[in-house]
């Protein structure tokens, strides 16, 4: 049974993590909550929690008027196509690198770690050459493409640890059961390490969700201009909108939270328990 002081200490903590959680949701919630909101409610109380009158004219602004849909969709587009491919790539690199080289896998994990150590901004220049070369240049391939240098280096890395943790007693198994080493890797391995492969591809898509530099240099129309260029140019010189600024910022929040509420499940850990008798 529960004592009295484990009770208490239970409770205390039940109360520590419901403050840290409402912290952490509170400037998503005031964000939607502004974003309902009437320029005169906006203008008139801006601290005030709840607004008097609910309204969707800030979202029938941003969509409609200043065409915000089309910016949605360019970056749901380069978010996925980066996403797919960089998970495409680095699981095979991972597995390869953990099963055909063990002995280099550690210092070929630093490598690509080591590409890291370089700031955004000092390659962007050499990016810029060499897409205005390649013809690239305001095309959503060529910033997926530059997405992908910086995506795949660090999905290996993530992987490689994933990797590991498949004990080859299972893929000798499949061989025995007579699997090729594709179908050993598509249907045995990759389920296993399916939680790290999520984990990766929640990092990837945020990230090329969320980017601003390379985005803002390499495109420049703005039919092609992703969401965070475009939030960006909502603020003028002198006046700004708040209505449409929140109403466009949560238009960009919600896709990542509903992304990673319907993967969510399938973080979590130990698929590999009891897989070898």
């Amino acid at each position: 049974m529960v004592n009295r002081k484990e009770k208490i200490g239970n409770g205390l903590c039940h109360i520590y993590l419901i403050i840290l959680s409402a912290i952490a949701c509170f400037p998503l919630v005031w964000i939607l909550l502004c974003s309902v909101k009437s320029s005169g409610d906006l203008t008139a109380n801006p601290t005030k929690f709840l607004p008097e009158k609910f309204t969707l004219e800030n979202f029938s602004h941003v969509i409609n008027d200043l065409h915000f849909a089309g910016n949605i969709g360019n970056s749901v587009i380069i978010a996925l196509f980066t996403t797919l491919i960089a998970i495409v790539i680095s699981s095979m690199a991972a597995y390869g690198i953990v099963r055909f080289f063990p002995k280099m896998g550690a210092l070929m994990s630093k490598v690509l770690v080591a590409t890291y150590m370089f700031p955004p901004i000092l390659l962007a220049i050499p990016y810029s050459l060499v897409m205005a070369k390649a013809g690239l240049m305001n095309t959503r391939i060529g910033l997926i493409i530059v997405y992908l240098s910086f995506s795949v280096p660090y999905a290996v890395w993530m992987l490689v640890g994933f990797f590991k943790t498949v004990p080859l007693g299972i893929e000798e198994a499949a061989r025995v059961d007579g699997a090729n080493k594709f179908q050993t890797f598509t249907k045995i391995v990759l389920p296993l390490v399916m939680p790290g492969i999520v984990a990766t591809a929640i990092y990837t898509f945020i990230n090329a969700w969320n980017e601003f530099l390379y985005s803002l240099i390499l495109i420049n129309s703005t039919d092609k201009m992703t969401v965070s260029v475009a939030l960006k140019s909502l603020q003028g010189s002198e006046i700004l909108n708040w209505g449409d600024m929140m109403a466009a910022s949560a238009l960009v929040v919600i896709p990542s939270v509903i992304f990673f509420m319907f993967i969510q499940n399938k973080i979590a850990g130990g698929m590999t328990d009891g897989a070898v008798k």
